[in-house]
């Protein structure tokens, strides 16, 4: 992999993650106003399809669900399932390596 395509890798997430925080905050803004709201389903898969950095710096910088159980202890899971990936796509490589040497 390239430092291009990490670098692209990298844009994307971002933007993914800025966009999930945009819809978390424009539901905050309904629950203050009384208008309609998205579901916390579609909050969720939001968060899943990779935006829960964005999901959780909204929930804790906008106080938005942070009572809502089991909305918080989802949300939680999908980030540590997250960082979980993270960390085997990370350290995949060198543990093929070691294992390879192990032989």
């Amino acid at each position: 992999m390239t430092m291009t395509d990490i670098t692209k890798l990298a844009a994307l997430f971002l933007a993914l993650n800025l966009l999930v925080f945009g819809v978390y905050f424009l539901d905050k803004q309904a629950a203050r106003h009384g208008r309609w709201r998205k579901s916390e389903r579609t909050l969720l898969m939001l968060a899943l399809v990779g935006g829960s950095i964005g999901a959780v710096a909204a929930q804790q910088l906008l106080r938005h669900k942070t009572r809502k159980e089991p909305f918080r202890s989802v949300l939680t899971g999908i980030l540590v399932m997250h960082g979980a990936l993270t960390a085997v796509l990370i350290f995949a490589p060198q543990w093929s390596l070691y294992l390879l040497q192990s032989l």
